[in-house]
């Protein structure tokens, strides 16, 4: 590789790749842009392919964007996804289909800072980005910011208020359902539900969940009992107290429908904590599938997983031209994941 008076190495160029090929400029132009195909022949693009290996050769990325007015980057702008430690299969799921379609994601969290959500897109829009993913760590209800209000966007693991830009969410209603549906197919009747927020939250997930629950008791003529509901935040000591209570409630559960996993847990070791196991005594099913606690529950736990590389292919293809629906809302199922927590219900119960 030549090397310039200050013996840094020299970066190849197209008139190097050229001359090696023994070809013009403009055709090894053609071949790089994929453009060439009629015009050079299957030989000579083979040479020029060849002249661009052996001498490393990289298309100057920017250079192009400036003549093309459209980049290979697609922006990614949330409030905590990218440091989040299961909400980063967001992130996961964008990336893998950028990279099959060859572009680039360039990524920030706001953490909630609208200036520096604001400074962010401004970078991007500088960066000629083709479009915007604008995502959320959990499932909520937003509105866009005006910034991206002219550049092509998607909402992910979100809805947008006003369905103005394709949205693309878990569809929580259907994940309740399939988690209890499940419960009442081993032949639980006495189903609790500890759900993961409290009834005048306005937050999708526990109204979607929740909304599950009783449609699939309903369509099994099983009879909705507010006696074997409890509301809580989601989290592990929730599952402590609220199973505790239920246990020793008029009404004894035989299975237990967790709004999530970390509930789920706490349900766990209140059974445990009272001489009882699961699923012997009492079934349990969890919701997120959280890949660093569900597997390893004795027994696994029984939840249902959120799509998040799903909805963000999903959501990226949306946003590269490669989906044609009218609608804007777009709930991706959530699928049950069944493991040693559930156990056929017993005759006497």
């Amino acid at each position: 590789m030549p090397r310039g008076g200050n013996g840094a190495s020299k970066q190849p160029t197209m008139w190097d790749v050229a001359s090696l090929a023994g070809v013009s400029q403009a055709s090894v132009s053609l071949v790089l842009n994929d453009a060439g195909r009629g015009r050079v022949s299957d030989a000579t693009r083979q040479r020029i392919l060849d002249a661009v290996r052996e001498l490393d050769y990289r298309t100057n990325a920017f250079a192009k964007s400036l003549r093309s007015g459209e980049s290979g980057l697609i922006g990614f702008v949330s409030d905590e996804v990218a440091s989040a430690p299961f909400a980063g299969r967001l992130l996961k799921g964008a990336q893998e289909l950028a990279w099959e379609t060859g572009h680039v994601i360039l990524s920030v969290d706001s953490f909630g800072d609208d200036a520096l959500e604001e400074a962010a897109i401004d970078m991007m829009r500088s960066y000629r980005v083709r479009g915007v993913v604008y995502g959320s760590m959990y499932h909520r209800v937003v509105r866009l910011p005006s910034a991206l209000e002219d550049i092509p966007a998607v909402v992910l693991n979100a809805r947008e208020a006003d369905s103005s830009v394709p949205s693309f969410f878990p569809d929580e209603e259907l994940g309740g359902y399939t988690a209890t549906r499940h419960l009442l197919d081993a032949g639980h009747t006495r189903i609790a539900m500890v759900n993961i927020q409290p009834p005048e939250s306005d937050l999708p997930a526990g109204i979607g969940r929740m909304a599950g629950y009783r449609r699939a008791l309903d369509e099994a003529g099983v009879e909705f009992d507010e006696r074997l509901v409890r509301y809580g935040g989601g989290v592990v000591e929730d599952g402590l107290a609220l199973t505790r209570e239920l246990m020793e409630g008029p009404v004894v559960p035989t299975a237990i429908f967790c709004g999530n996993d970390r509930t789920a847990w706490g349900s766990y070791r209140t059974l445990e904590a009272l001489g009882l196991r699961v699923p012997d005594d009492c079934s349990i099913v969890g919701f997120d599938d959280q890949e660093t606690l569900a597997p390893y529950l004795d027994p696994g736990l029984t939840t249902v997983a959120l799509p998040f590389e799903q909805m963000a292919r999903s959501a990226l293809e949306s946003l590269l031209g490669a989906r044609s629906e009218k609608a804007n809302d777009h709930p991706i199922e959530c699928s049950l994941v069944p493991r040693g927590s559930v156990a056929s219900a017993k005759v006497h119960e």
